[in-house]
């Protein structure tokens, strides 16, 4: 299997489950393929063939992208060093969830959750605590004697039943065998990720405020009251926000490589459900692309006030739309 291939798979799940999905984000570097979107859920995907090859700044980009936005960040690959991925497993790689195709589907369209996360020394499945201790005190066995009928300490089976511990695939077997109840727990991956046992994060956290950006456009924005998220590995510049406005945030020239830009950046503002604005160093040739709006560098300077920004920006998609 080929990425290419793989991009098709995900897409035509996507799809199938009441998606709508992006243009392909083509423009390197980017820490994210596709943007999806079904009703309140907002997905980044970032595919590789080899989910090894994520590294760590667009890991971080990507989560607060997601983050910013409101969604989730997932990982779809096939491999991972020497081995496939396996179906109904969920893997981490910086804190972000990452999956096969036939997982995603599962899913997706079927319904059906995946219950094992792969972490550090193998394969791992949450207990739903609630139950496990129901059913021992239900069967009259005490933390004891159930840990030496499964083989672990007594402090483990505690720690099953406080939900602060995954247990090894053939621990969940046996008590399930013993107690004669279901004990794991699904991974929800696109909410609940965080549950999924991984390495303790030693990242900043995604959820903080942006710093003041470091760019005069960028700034003048900040000077109007929008929090701005700069972004390295995107289509956009950095994504700007107030109370009641996100906007993806392009900045360059006018040229041949800005119109690609924009067409994108309409495309997926369209996902996100957000505005979606160019900043142009220079003269417009003309005032959007799509729905994309074009405001030229001195233009904003000389605006003072927030309103100002958003009558602009609305005169001009009301003009493009008539």
């Amino acid at each position: 299997m080929t990425k290419e291939v793989l991009i098709h798979q995900v897409i035509d799940v996507l799809r199938q489950s009441g998606f709508i999905v992006s243009d392909r984000c083509n423009i390197r570097p980017r820490c994210f393929d596709l943007a999806a979107r079904r009703d309140d859920i907002l997905l980044f995907c970032k595919i590789l063939y080899n989910i090894d090859g994520l590294n760590e700044e667009t890991a971080k980009e990507i989560k607060a992208l997601a983050s910013y936005l409101n969604g989730s960040p997932l990982i779809i690959g096939a491999k991972t060093r020497d081995q496939m991925l396996e179906d109904s497993v969920v893997y981490m790689r910086y804190e972000i969830p990452a999956l096969n195709a036939q997982t995603l589907y599962d899913y997706l369209v079927e319904g059906v959750p995946p219950l094992v996360s792969a972490a550090p020394g193998g394969l791992y499945v949450s207990i739903d605590g609630d139950v496990l201790k129901k059913a021992r005190i239900d069967t009259s066995l005490s933390l004891g004697s159930l840990s030496s009928l499964i083989g672990v300490s007594r402090r483990t089976i505690s720690k099953y039943e406080e939900g602060g511990m995954a247990a090894s695939i053939e621990v969940v077997l046996q008590l399930e065998d013993l107690l004669d109840v279901a004990l794991a727990r699904s991974i929800d991956f696109l909410n609940s990720f965080n549950e999924i046992p991984s390495v303790p994060n030693t990242e900043n956290d995604p959820n903080q405020q942006p710093k003041v950006p470091n760019d005069s456009v960028l700034e003048t924005l900040h000077l109007l009251g929008y929090n701005v998220l700069s972004t390295s590995q995107a289509p956009f510049k950095a994504v700007s926000k107030d109370e009641t406005n996100i906007m993806l945030t392009g900045i360059s020239e006018y040229s041949s490589s800005m119109l690609k830009r924009a067409h994108l950046m309409s495309n997926i503002s369209l996902i996100t459900e957000t505005r979606s604005v160019f900043i142009i160093d220079g003269h417009l040739k003309s005032e959007s692309v799509e729905s994309t709006v074009l405001i030229e560098k001195e233009e904003l300077n000389k605006i003072s006030d927030p309103d100002d920004l958003l009558t602009l920006i609305e005169n001009r998609m009301n003009y493009k739309l008539s």
